[in-house]
Formats: structure tokens, C-alpha cells, sequence
């Protein structure tokens, strides 16, 4: 029988993949579908010209993905011991490919790693970036993996026309601030920023990956996944190979050795945003043509923006997120402004009750509020009208308000020493790292690289003092 990774990934999928063919507007004026692509998130419009929220049950069926069950969170807890995180429980983080695959070699022993990533845009990130590394961090813990993760700051600049390249590099250091003070285990965590690791001395095996994954891949495929047309420049076509390179152990060979044979069977999973998902399509399309191991993917829903949840929280729009260095009052504030699915009288909202399926402040209760049984009480009754709007949201309030806050305390500890360490290129702690033998044989090359290229600066020295440049 043949399992998920021995068949195409979406049988019949039409052309325009990412777009998941949603974009296109239906024969009524007035209707128009879904979007969700790496670039635009939003969900569709009725026939009456009002907006709906996301349906990720339509995403599923449009791009193939499998649901995660009830047996699945079972299978969770008996291998890690632990009980399944939030977001897991809640349908938050819903679907997957080839999840069962790399829980059947972690049953076996076989090691894997974990990649997730940042496009950095703004000097801070909002909650609803924290929540995919929060669900990532519970992935290392659980699994005890290593981690790597990436920074696109290149892809932001390729595809953002008001920011600058020294814009993207900066706001790329001041998120790994962000990201390290999720609280990832520094033995186990790289993290590196495109523009200074793919171009420098350790990224040379990284390279090799995005010069062959870039060759199996064509302009049409391409264009069939993002969307992207002939006035799209010539980098955002190639930036999907840069992305794959990090699904496979051997761009990474000082953390994972360098013997081929070995290292190349190492599998993948990554944690991402269900709009990130074209990206390793095309990465799992290619990645048997060159004998390496398709990554898997888990996937987590979008935080919704503060206006509805027919649209996510965007770093853009500050009116729609809550972002990680916000103050308490400014939390409060834009809680407060947030769309509730109460009614619009006391009286109406005692008598119908409230819509928490719409409710934005009931929503982030859901990503962020522990207790399952608290959840449940607060939904009882604000469903049954015994808990009016401003309940709701002075709830959500001090929920966020304590999320937030811890956050800032680890962040003011995270320093850019420590941040340092995280992006020094080093090897890792985990299960089947590397043997000792070869890590000296790597670090010797290294040494060998270093020693010749000091030389050629030597030379170059003693060619400008001897003509008098110097």
C-alpha cells in the first residue's frame, strides 16, 4: 500500500496552486473567494458583499493536506509523555503532511529536525507570530530535536518595495531578540538571517542545495504556485529554492556531520502557518529527484486580526495586532476596540447570547488561555447571554496582558551576546548527533578554509604595500 509520500501530493489540483484557485472571483458581482497565499491572507465575501471568516476546511480540501485526528493527539502523548499542547487540543493547529511518517521514525529512534521561520518586517513581532514558535518550542521540548531558524530577511526585501535591504537586516536582528525569548533551548537552536549566513563562509553546503533544488524547479511552476507574473523580479522567482535548502540536513553540515549516505536520509518537520505551505510544495515535488527526504509539515491556523476573523494580524497594520512590546494600557485599548460577536443591548445580550465562533476577544481566549475548563465555562456563558461583551473582553484583557508581560521580562534578559550564540554556526545537542571523529575531521576543514583564505588577505596586503596603496 502506498503510503503519503509515495503519490503526488494534490491529485487534480488545478494550475493556480497557492491561490488554491480562490482568488478568482465567482460569475456574481458580489461573491468572491478566499485567498491565502504566502503574500495575502484574507478570507472570502458572500453574495451580499459581506466578508466571512477563513474556512480552513476548504483550505484542506484545496491543498491536500491531511486533518490532525483525535488519534493523532493520542499517538502525541504516548510518544512524548506529554499531554498535548493547547493548540493542538483546540483544532488551532490542524493539519499536517506526512506528520505519521515522522512520528513512525521517532518510534524507531530515528532522529529529525525541526525548521520553522521569520520574514522579518517590523522592529517587533505580535502575538501572532509568538504562537507558531510557541507551538514549535512545545515541538522541541516534547521530541527533544534540534532547531534551526530562519530569517528571510532577503524575501522581505525582494518583495517589499518601501523596505531597504539595511531595514530587512535590522529588523531581522531585533526578531531573533523576539524569537529567543520564546524560550528555546540555546544547545539545541540555530538561527541565522539569509543575507549574512547563505553569503558567508559556513554557507557553502547550503548553497549546493539551492543551486540544485533551483535547477529542478521552472519558471511555470513558479508562477503556477505564487501567482507571480513578468513583473515580479527575477529574485522572487528563484527565493522558493533558498527557503526549501533549509528542509535538508545537508545544508547544515556542521550541525548534522557531513557523510552524505547518513545525513541525507535525516527528516524534516516543519511548523508553519497554513499560507506558508506552497513553499514546501514545491520543495516536496523536487526533493526524491535529488535523493533527499521530503520535509513534513504541521500547520496552525491564523491569529485573527483585531477587525474579524476574515483576515489575520498583520505587522503592517497596527490597528489590527497586539504586538510583544505593547503596554499594558495599549493591550487594553485595542482589546477593547476589537470585533465581538456580543449584541448590541444588554437586553439582547442576555436573551440571544453572544457569537463566540465571531467573537474576536473569545478567539484569542482559545490561542493563549490555558485552562480548558475555563475556556469552556466562559463560552457556556457567554453563549447563553450570562456574560455580556465587556466581560469578554476584560478577559481576553488580562489574558493577554499576563502573556505579554512574561514575554517582556525574558526579553529584557535576552541580550545581543546571547543572540550571538544562538546564530553562531556550531553543532547542536541531540539523539544520533554526529560522531566525535567526524566533527574534528569537520572542524580541521574549517580550519584549513580559514588558513587559506588569511593567506590570500597576506597576499593582497603585501601587493598594495609594495605599490604604495597601503
Amino acid at each position: 500500500m502506498a503510503t503519503v509520500s509515495d503519490v503526488p501530493d494534490e491529485p487534480g489540483q488545478p494550475p493556480a496552486l497557492t491561490a488554491l484557485s480562490l482568488a478568482e472571483s465567482s460569475q456574481e458581482s458580489k461573491t468572491k473567494e478566499q485567498i491565502i497565499t504566502p503574500f495575502d491572507v484574507s478570507g472570502g465575501v458572500d453574495e451580499h458583499g459581506k466578508a466571512v471568516a477563513i474556512d480552513y476546511d476548504k483550505l484542506i480540501d484545496h491543498f491536500g493536506s491531511q486533518r490532525i485526528d483525535k488519534s493523532m493527539l493520542k499517538r502525541f502523548e504516548r510518544l512524548t509523555g506529554k499531554s498535548p499542547h493547547r493548540l493542538l487540543r483546540r483544532g488551532l493547529v490542524f493539519s499536517h503532511r506526512d506528520l505519521n511518517l515522522i512520528l513512525d521514525k521517532y518510534e524507531k529512534g530515528i532522529p529529525f529536525f525541526l525548521y520553522t521561520g521569520r520574514g522579518p518586517s517590523s522592529g517587533s513581532m505580535h502575538v501572532g507570530h509568538s504562537v507558531p514558535f510557541e507551538f514549535t518550542k512545545y515541538l522541541q521540548d516534547a521530541f527533544n530535536v534540534p532547531l534551526i531558524i530562519m530569517l528571510t530577511d532577503d524575501e522581505k526585501f525582494l518583495h517589499s518595495p518601501k523596505l531597504s535591504l539595511k531595514d530587512c537586516r535590522k529588523f531581522a536582528l531585533e526578531n531573533a531578540l523576539d524569537i529567543i525569548a520564546i524560550g528555546f533551548d540555546p544547545a539545541k537552536t540555530f538561527i541565522f538571517a539569509d543575507t549574512d549566513f547563505i553569503y558567508g563562509g559556513h554557507g557553502a553546503a547550503f548553497g549546493h542545495n539551492i543551486l540544485e533544488i533551483g535547477k529542478k524547479t521552472t519558471n511555470n511552476q513558479i508562477k503556477g504556485t505564487f501567482g507571480f507574473n513578468d513583473t515580479n523580479n527575477i529574485l522572487e522567482f528563484a527565493f522558493p529554492a533558498t527557503q526549501s535548502a533549509t528542509s535538508f540536513a545537508t545544508s547544515f553540515p556542521f550541525i548534522f556531520g557531513s557523510n552524505p549516505k547518513t545525513v541525507s536520509k535525516i527528516p524534516c518537520l516543519i511548523p508553519c502557518a497554513i499560507d506558508q505551505d506552497p513553499y514546501f510544495r514545491q520543495c516536496r515535488d523536487n526533493a526524491p529527484r535529488l535523493g533527499l527526504v521530503k520535509p513534513a509539515l504541521i500547520h496552525t491556523v491564523f491569529l485573527p486580526s483585531l477587525r474579524g476573523s476574515e483576515s489575520k494580524m498583520s505587522a503592517s497594520d497596527i490597528e489590527s495586532s497586539i504586538y510583544l512590546n505593547d503596554t499594558d494600557n495599549q493591550i487594553k485599548k485595542k482589546v477593547g476596540k476589537a470585533f465581538s460577536g456580543g449584541q448590541d443591548t444588554r437586553e439582547l445580550q442576555e436573551q440571544i447570547g453572544g457569537r463566540t465562533a465571531v467573537d474576536v476577544p473569545f478567539q484569542y481566549l482559545k490561542f493563549f488561555l490555558e485552562s480548558d475548563e475555563e475556556l469552556e465555562s466562559i463560552r457556556e456563558r457567554y453563549e447563553k447571554g450570562l456574560m455580556q461583551s465587556g466581560e469578554m473582553k476584560a478577559a481576553t484583557t488580562k489574558e493577554l496582558q499576563t502573556y505579554v508581560a512574561a514575554f517582556r521580562e525574558r526579553r529584557k534578559a535576552t541580550t545581543p551576546e546571547i543572540r550571538e550564540e544562538f546564530m553562531r554556526p556550531r553543532q547542536l545537542i541531540f539523539r544520533s548527533m554526529p560522531p566525535e571523529k567526524e566533527q574534528v575531521a569537520m572542524l580541521e576543514e574549517r580550519k584549513k578554509a580559514l588558513q587559506r583564505e588569511l593567506a590570500l588577505v597576506d597576499g593582497e596586503m603585501e601587493r598594495l604595500q609594495a605599490s604604495g596603496q597601503a
